[in-house]
């Protein structure tokens, strides 16, 4: 497939991203710019004559949303559904995906993946490529490519897997195999790594492997022990656990034992083993260097270029930077550009199925208008503003309050505070909507959503309010947020910018006047000659506010109201429409109670004029709201390890997403969502990064846009409302990772149950001399094996959330460790008699299991599950006591 030109910046990390659209056109996000860009043609990738492309592309199932191909002796072989998330480092893969949700089809392509791993041949990425753009020629044009290296994977191909990807050595003959449930006689070492987009690499098997930030998986078949580095973070160790739970339950059918190890010191027991399959570990653990993650500030510096042929040249010419237009992508020319760096992410773009992180890198972006269904089946979203609000379908379609942006009809309570000095000073109802621009607000909404009572609180800052009362302002948010034990909703609002649930809540009738004054329950101030600006047709769209009062503040399409010292002007201009003049009508008796003349523009009296100081131009077009109707949200997780917000995308996200560990940004482009996970430990700092997040966009997104934080558990419709699916109790019913482990993982003291089978073998008298002990090994080996033997194939997908059963901890010693010592070595031996490694209290342990049946008549798991005093008795009788 085509590859991009050497760019002006050498990308690093997943975040970058080097887009190519039809046309030739190149959008570049990146960090500070570099050295100029080289020009040449780079070759083809070599496509072996045993190829045969035209029997080589497979058929497309496109009920399904994700389809995964190996390349295999230069062929597309299917990967099995159960495997997806396994990639082999020396093959290359082509992934699929055709979104199915109705939310994801809005205007969305499908997404063709070319993934290379590490230790891929130079003809086995040939094949792949070429069968990317068959693949591509046979789906049409609305397919966006992407190149994909092993670990430096695009956040679009990371969001197919949950809970992570997979890499795993080996090639051809491993790959056929792919993998195998039950799969028992393994003995391996992952490495987890990542935040959100989670990844396990196989590493050496050896202390030397592990290092202090990263969480390691030892798998040894029927026992899996996740160690987590010390210097891991709690949401590091959840995801880590759920990767392990995820093999647990596709790989072992859920009959593994898992371990944690938190604490050296608090689990000898998972040590012991881990001990002696790695020996003892001399010297102390290594700290990784952090990742160069590419933050916000750096990814804002996006340049356009345009690729074409020249003869036998290749010429990149650059076109703009940010702030980048549409209009730009107009010209003529294509060209398949190759020879960049090979861990960059690359997306190959075609006229009209552009990605949702490629058209947000301009200012605007409009489509071809076509038939679309849209959510709820309301139709577009230039229809849903018109729709009269049913309060019922709000509450029963979260995905129409979400667009609307009304979590009701606001027929809630409304305080209203003003921030006077440090405090707030409560409003009088009277005189709410009646705000000042040198002034800072609180108004709490109170409403009611399936029984429950929830709460919205709006923190509206005037243009003109000082430093020190919008610092007051936060403060007293604080203060009642702590009042409500942490369940209001904040909002963050600009002067000028408010959403239409506030403008709906004050009827239509908020009125913005200019300065700023103390809150006496006698209204605004008199004053000489005002001029208020009237904008919007209904109670959800229209706000006024107090403009110069001079000629050139006027617009022949809206209305403004002039208010002198004796009488008061209502001036429609020629381009208002019946809706705006009937909401100006009473919007007029808010701000004063004077006559009234009605006048129509240019047949204004000469007192009109007069009161302006004198006829000037004004503007005559109307202004059109920015066309948002292709808009699709995008969900983000947010950190800043060094000071800079760094962003990881969902891109097709949903409610599993969300983590109580996490703070995620969900930019809807009229709102910024902040959740904040009820354990995320930088919650102060979340309307920060919303607003470095604006700053720092490369579409120059406006900073007047309101910032939501919502707390887990306490999600308003217009935030759910963007999810395709959404459960209330989702909070209430799931486990975390504190309850995993301390629950199921450690129910008993020191872990006992679920590592039964080695105080029974009694590791402690293995060797320690830095090496495994023979008989640990055999025992584990004769495990393994009789385990396969004896288990069903078939994945158990239904079991429980971590894949792991209360069950499977209260297991016998036999079921995890069969030995296959002579019952000679075994019966009537003393203690100091008995082979190496053998616990004297256990002796019978060691039988195999056809010597267990024969000389007790029962299995292991029979007699394991008989009262203590029963076993010891037959023990006693059998010489095994």
């Amino acid at each position: 497939m085509p590859s991009p030109p050497s760019s002006e910046v050498c990308p690093a990390g997943r975040e970058q991203r080097l887009s190519y659209r039809g046309g030739g056109r190149w959008a570049e996000p990146g960090p500070v710019p570099g050295p100029a860009l080289p020009t040449g043609r780079a070759k083809a990738p070599a496509v072996s004559s045993r190829m045969d492309i035209t029997t080589g592309l497979p058929a497309i199932d496109h009920h399904r949303d994700l389809h995964i191909w190996i390349i295999e002796n230069l062929k597309m072989v299917p990967v099995p559904e159960r495997a997806y998330g396994n990639f082999f480092e020396e093959h290359c893969y082509i992934i699929l995906h055709v979104p199915q949700s109705l939310k994801t089809t809005q205007g969305a392509a499908r997404d063709l993946h070319y993934w290379v791993g590490k230790k891929a041949g130079a003809e086995a990425q040939g094949a792949a490529g070429t069968f990317v753009q068959h693949l591509h020629e046979t789906l049409g044009g609305a397919t966006v490519q992407h190149r994909e290296v092993q670990g430096y994977e695009s956040d679009c191909f990371c969001s197919y897997f949950h809970p992570g990807v997979i890499y795993r050595k080996g090639g051809l003959a491993s790959a056929l195999k792919h993998m195998e449930t039950n799969m028992y006689n393994i003995q391996r070492l992952l490495r987890i790594k990542g935040r959100k987009h989670v990844s396990a690499t196989e590493v050496e098997v050896s202390w030397n492997s592990f290092n202090k930030d990263d969480i390691f998986l030892l798998d040894l078949g029927n026992v899996m022990i996740q160690w987590n580095g010390p210097k891991s973070s709690i949401s590091e160790k959840a995801r880590g656990l759920a990767l392990t739970c995820s093999l647990q339950a596709r790989e072992r059918g859920g009959r593994a034992h898992i371990g944690v190890v938190d604490d050296e010191s608090q689990a000898t027991d998972l040590m012991e083993i881990m001990e002696a399959v790695l020996g003892c570990r001399v010297g102390n653990l290594y700290a990784i260097m952090p990742n160069k993650r590419i933050n916000q500030l750096q990814k804002a510096n996006v340049r356009l270029y345009h690729v074409y042929e020249k003869g036998e040249d290749l010429v990149i010419q650059e076109l703009a930077t940010r702030p980048l237009t549409q209009d730009l992508l107009r010209e003529e020319g294509f060209i398949q550009a190759k020879g960049y760096p090979s861990y960059t992410n690359v997306e190959v773009l075609n006229d009209g199925a552009e990605s949702a992180a490629f058209k947000q890198l301009f200012v605007t972006w409009s489509v071809k208008q076509h038939r679309n269904r849209n959510l709820g089946g309301t139709g577009g979203m230039g229809k849903l503003s018109q729709v009269k609000l049913d309060v019922s379908k709000l509450h029963s379609q979260p995905e129409l309050a979400a667009q609307l942006r009304m979590v009701d009809d606001c027929s809630g309570k409304v305080e209203v505070w003003c921030i006077q000095d440090i405090s707030r000073q409560p409003v009088h109802p009277k005189l709410h909507g009646q705000v000042y621009a040198g002034n800072c607000y609180l108004v709490l909404y109170t409403y009611q959503k399936m029984g429950q009572v929830q709460y919205i609180l709006y923190l509206w800052q005037g243009h003109q309010a000082t430093k020190h009362k919008i610092k007051a302002l936060n403060s007293n948010a604080e203060e009642l947020d702590l009042m409500y034990h942490g369940a209001l909703v904040q909002e963050y609002v600009t002067m000028g910018s408010e959403p239409p649930h506030f403008l709906a809540i004050f009827q239509g009738q908020l009125v913005v006047f200019q300065g700023s004054t103390e809150h006496s329950g006698k209204g605004p101030p008199a004053s000489a000659t005002r001029l208020f600006h009237v904008q919007g047709t209904d109670s959800c769209n229209t706000r006024t506010m107090e403009v110069p009062a001079r000629a050139s503040a006027l617009n022949s399409s809206d209305i403004f109201l002039l208010v002198t010292a004796g009488i008061c002007y209502l001036w429609f201009g020629k381009g208002c429409s019946g809706d705006q003049r009937e909401m100006a009508r009473m919007v007029v008796t808010v701000i004063s109670e004077k006559n009234m003349d009605i006048v129509m523009e240019s047949q204004e009296p000469p007192q009109f004029w007069e009161a302006l100081g004198g006829r000037a131009p004004y503007p005559s077009n109307k202004s059109l709201p920015k066309d948002v109707s292709n808009f699709q949200p995008r969900l983000f997780e947010c950190s800043s390890p060094k000071g800079h917000l760094v962003l990881s995308e969902m891109v097709f996200f949903s409610q599993k997403d969300l983590d109580k560990h996490d703070i995620m940004l969900l930019d809807t482009c009229h709102e910024i969502f902040l959740w904040l996970g009820e354990a995320a430990s930088e919650q102060k700092k979340a309307v920060a990064w919303g607003r470095e997040y604006l700053q720092t966009h490369p579409a120059g997104r406006s900073q007047a846009t309101p910032i939501v934080l919502v707390k887990q558990g306490h999600e308003p419709p217009t935030f759910t409302g963007w999810f395709f699916t959404w459960d209330p109790y989702k909070w209430t019913n799931n486990q975390f990772y504190e309850e995993v482990v301390d629950g199921s993982l450690r129910a008993v003291s020191a872990i006992a149950e679920i590592t039964a089978e080695v105080h029974n073998f009694r590791l402690s008298r293995w060797p320690s001399n830095g090496r495994t002990g023979p008989l640990a090994l055999q025992a584990l080996k004769g495990s393994q094996n009789s385990s396969e033997n004896e288990l069903e194939l078939g994945p158990n997908v239904g079991g429980t959330g971590t894949g792991a059963s209360a069950s499977s901890y209260h297991s016998s010693p036999g079921s995890m460790i069969n030995g296959g010592l002579a019952r000679e070595q075994l019966m009537h031996q003393a203690a100091e008699d008995l082979p190496e490694g053998v616990d004297p209290a256990h002796k019978e342990f060691y039988l195999s299991d056809a010597d267990f049946q024969d000389i007790f008549g029962k299995s292991k798991e029979e007699f394991y599950s008989m009262a203590k005093w029963k076993q010891q008795q037959e023990k006693k009788q059998l010489g095994f006591f």
